[in-house]
């Protein structure tokens, strides 16, 4: 797989994210923070993207481009199912601006997902979906995507992520 890949929409490209995208990456972050009423959340930082997406490889970046102009981004990282005993994909974000909805770019990013899922040997792709968003949850069910309804997030971070942590040495 090359790192410019031509799609089935005219004028639209998907790309491997570079290095010299992390000012780009942190831009359509921010855009989709701002989208969720989350911007307030968000204290990522060029030099923290850069060393989690390019130095530590943490996870991988998808950019969508029509007629050269990045319109959109996909960000995912592996995870595993120990009853599958294999790994799947994670995505964290996916976003495409505003006046590019509607065109089948974020239709085609999941379908790039799902595809390279498929070719590393995946059992799934998964994400999560804030609840009060319709209109993605609408459009994600109608490629067949199934809500996890009968499962409960947890999440450990800031303090309790350290408090955590120092239990281990009591």
């Amino acid at each position: 797989m090359g790192n410019i890949m031509d799609t089935k929409i005219d004028g639209f490209k998907l790309r491997l994210a570079e290095e010299n995208d992390v000012p780009l990456i942190l831009q359509f972050i921010k855009e989709l923070a701002d989208y969720e009423k989350l911007l307030h959340e968000v204290v990522a930082t060029e030099e923290i993207l850069m060393d989690s997406l390019f130095k530590r490889k943490a996870a991988e970046v998808v950019i969508g481009e029509y007629d050269g102009e990045p319109v959109g981004f996909a960000l995912f990282f592996h995870n595993f199912s120990t009853f599958l005993g294999r790994p799947g994909i994670y995505l964290e974000d996916l976003y495409v601006k505003p006046e590019m909805r509607g065109k089948g770019i974020g239709k085609l990013m999941l379908s790039f997902l799902g595809k390279l899922a498929v070719e590393r040997g995946c059992g799934r792709l998964e994400w999560w979906c804030i609840d009060w968003n319709e209109p993605s949850i609408q459009f994600y069910k109608s490629m067949g995507a199934v809500p996890m309804d009968e499962w409960t997030v947890y999440r450990v971070c800031d303090d309790a992520l350290i408090n955590l942590a120092k239990e281990y040495d009591k």
